[in-house]
């Protein structure tokens, strides 16, 4: 089996709360379509949300880290809007995206893939700290519409990517996409137990929608260029690694004979094993038979 950064819901846990004391600019609220938010989190610990704002509700996607970042994003959404939040959708299992759940929605239908639920379900038994998370009521494997009248939202399992059970939030009518961590801009990622080859695929897909914006994780808001340059990110890395292993390099020679150049202006966590070498890393063992 592959050996990931998260190889335990312990491992998570621990993650989560040391990126949380992170701090980078202050929260902002961008107009990214008709009714249509992105809320960047001012911790680097705690995901970014998308909101929109229905006839006679709202959805949001993902709610930060716990309730202190719930009430922030609740704060930022009753400034555009009033109205009840009707659904929460969380984009995978890790803490930092749904922690805000029981805060930002207490009567929302909380909608997930099977996997994040049953993931979130173990990550409660495993971290007391995090008892109180609020797993999803609602479940789906493949993919599931969300009717907010007057607008729609498609959401969709698109395979082992991140995790083994993300999920993307696709907004028609405004051309935008929640994107959880399949998606950061200007940054390696962190890699859990997921698949670096299906994860350029399932970009792929996204990229072939009609696309103006792109809300990652963490960090800035992005583009449909943003978006296609983390593609080309991991795609680059992936075929760098598969022709070195092809080779006949070993892992250690493979992280000292890559080329990044294209992009040194990505964020680098190697506290996280979020760096060049550490995707490499993963991309390697993937490709062991």
């Amino acid at each position: 089996m592959q050996k990931y950064l998260f190889t335990t819901t312990v491992a998570v846990v621990a993650l989560i709360f040391r990126l949380s004391a992170v701090a980078w600019a202050d929260p902002t609220v961008t107009k990214i379509g008709t009714d249509l938010y992105a809320y960047i989190s001012d911790n680097d610990g705690s995901a970014n949300a998308t909101f929109l704002v229905g006839q006679k509700g709202i959805l949001v996607v993902d709610t930060g880290l716990d309730a202190k970042e719930g009430i922030k994003l609740l704060g930022a959404i009753e400034r555009v809007s009033i109205l009840p939040v009707l659904f929460v959708v969380n984009t995978h299992y890790h803490p930092d995206h749904q922690g805000g759940n029981a805060t930002v929605g207490p009567s929302a239908t909380v909608i997930s893939t099977d996997y994040t639920r049953d993931q979130t379900l173990a990550v409660k038994r495993s971290a007391p700290a995090l008892a109180s998370l609020r797993p999803a009521d609602t479940t789906f494997s493949h993919s599931l519409t969300v009717h907010l009248d007057p607008y729609t939202v498609e959401i969709w399992c698109p395979g082992r990517a991140h995790t083994s059970g993300d999920a993307l939030a696709y907004f028609p009518q405004q051309q935008a996409m929640a994107m959880g961590d399949l998606f950061l801009n200007r940054s390696s990622p962190a890699m859990d137990l997921g698949s670096v080859s299906n994860w350029i695929n399932s970009l792929e897909e996204v990229l072939k929608k009609p696309l103006v914006v792109a809300v990652p994780g963490h960090f800035e808001l992005g583009t449909k260029a943003d978006l296609e340059r983390f593609r080309d990110y991991l795609r680059d890395l992936y075929s760098q690694v598969e022709k070195l292993k092809k080779s006949g390099a070993n892992l250690e020679q493979t992280k000292a004979q890559l080329r990044m150049e294209k992009y040194k202006d990505f964020r680098q966590y190697p506290q996280y094993q979020a760096t060049f070498a550490d995707n490499a890393e993963v991309i390697y063992k993937e490709l062991q038979p």
